[in-house]
């Protein structure tokens, strides 16, 4: 008891003492209120992207134009801080995310027991022997020249050969990348509080909630489904999605009726020559997949000192429209004037389809490498053609009285079975195929999500968190 008793003197003497002194640390301030900070984190300038400060700009076509069906639909908006890729996703880019999939697969199969079961490439334990959540091992290198045979079975079942050609080569059928998202959006809506006394409707109990979920199902394909039910915890705002992340290479022949793309097909995204080009043949939803990736794949190289990552994501067609314009009212193009060319050294500003069949008097035929041309103000290069940009922003009639006039978004996540209009996603910037009217930064076009056009491609952005006026 004596030794209890001295303990808790000792103990309570310790948090007397503690009180103290923060209450000196109080009265210093002679008893005004002073504030506590909070924890900060920095954000460094992420590879490859550039700071885009706040700003407004009026939106969308200020001059109608019959000839176009243009209508004047403009108006104020202003957007946070954010950074932005300075070039479109490039083939390179791209192709590391594809080969990324492929390598976690592999591991996977690898790590298990119903293949090789080797537990080196998988991570079950910490460094103390605690259990924690598993993951793959990416230390532990892929035995790609000294498998044994089973090695050799789970690394060559990745690939296929070629019926006609007879060559190997990946099986794009398999690349399927799984992640998870939390709909933050939706989760802290008053609609959707679960006490009744604090909902929007006071008389419901379990308020009800729409989410997405994917599985593969025993003949490996991939089943994708929007679930509505009553919400029963803040689980149901996790929304999974499965998506197979290889270009659809046969667009180059798909857009274009009795055309010879047929080359283009085997060497567009497969052939070093075309590493710097922008990558084509994507989905709004391989878009997605791709930021998610761009996401985890940083956290995972910062390891313990990763601390909070602002995600990569599809920039809303608020913010496209402002970087593109450079935040200038009077820009329709990322350019200042209405000029396509300098018409003093005869050289185009982007690349587009400048004359009926000329494809090829802005010096390209298809594509350019990304930055072919002079970047605008913000330092942002291809804004307008090259490829057109899908934007997170879901299309709608009326769209401009639907949003706000502070960080405007329209976002609809719409399953595989949903009506097909619920699926149009806005496309920004034109294109290499487009004339010089569709490269206009204040025209709205869109593209079904799971489109995959040889003339849309993508860059991403980061929300900057507390911009202080400095880069």
């Amino acid at each position: 008891m004596k030794i209890s008793k001295h303990k808790s003197v000792i103990t309570l003497t310790t948090i007397l003492a503690f009180l103290s002194s923060c209450a000196g640390s109080r009265m210093s301030s002679g008893g005004e209120v002073t504030g506590i900070s909070a924890a900060r984190w920095s954000d460094n300038a992420p590879y490859g992207m550039v700071l885009i400060t706040p700003g407004s700009i009026v939106a969308g076509p200020q001059n109608g134009d019959s000839l176009w069906s243009t209508v004047n639909d403009s108006r104020g908006v202003s957007v946070d801080a954010f950074w932005m890729d300075e070039t479109e996703v490039t083939n390179a880019k791209y192709r590391q995310f594809v080969h990324w999939v492929r390598d976690s697969i592999i591991r996977e199969r690898l790590a298990d027991p119903a293949y090789c079961g080797n537990e080196e490439f998988k991570i079950t334990e910490d460094r103390e022997g605690n259990p924690i959540k598993p993951h793959l091992n990416w230390n532990k290198p892929i035995p790609w020249r000294t498998a044994d045979e089973d090695e050799q079975r789970v690394i060559d079942g990745m690939y296929r050969t070629n019926p006609i050609t007879g060559i190997k080569e990946l099986d794009p059928t398999q690349l399927n990348y799984r992640y998870e998202i939390y709909n933050n959006a939706e989760a802290v809506k008053r609609k959707n509080r679960r006490d009744p006394r604090t909902n929007e409707y006071s008389y419901i109990d379990a308020p009800l909630i729409s989410k997405d979920t994917a599985y593969i199902n025993d003949d490996g394909e991939i089943i994708r489904k929007k679930i509505s039910r009553r919400l029963t915890s803040e689980y149901d705002f996790i929304n999974t999605y499965i998506v197979n992340v290889f270009p659809d290479t046969t667009c180059w022949i798909n857009d274009f009726e009795n055309s010879m793309n047929e080359p283009y097909v085997r060497t567009y995204f497969a052939n070093g020559n075309y590493d710097n080009h922008p990558v084509v043949g994507v989905s709004w939803e391989q878009a997605n997949a791709y930021c998610n990736w761009r996401t985890e794949f940083l956290k995972r190289s910062s390891g313990a000192n990763a601390g909070h990552v602002e995600p990569f994501r599809l920039p809303t067609e608020a913010e496209w429209e402002y970087a593109a314009r450079a935040g200038k009212n009077d820009n329709v193009y990322p350019w200042n004037g209405n000029s396509t060319f300098a018409e003093d050294r005869g050289c185009f500003y982007a690349n587009f389809k400048p004359n009926e069949g000329n494809y090829t008097r802005d010096g390209f035929v298809i594509t350019s490498g990304v930055g072919s041309y002079n970047p605008n103000d913000f330092g942002l290069y291809d804004m307008a053609g090259n490829v057109s940009e899908w934007t997170s922003t879901a299309y709608t009639e009326n769209l401009s009285r639907k949003t706000s006039d502070i960080n405007p978004e329209y976002r609809y996540d719409a399953s595989p079975d949903s009506p097909s209009h619920l699926k149009r996603k806005i496309v920004r910037g034109g294109s290499w195929k487009d004339v010089s009217h569709n490269i206009r930064s204040d025209i709205r076009m869109w593209e079904y999500q799971d489109g995959q056009r040889s003339y849309i491609g993508f860059r991403c952005v980061r929300s900057h968190i507390g911009f202080n006026g400095k880069k």
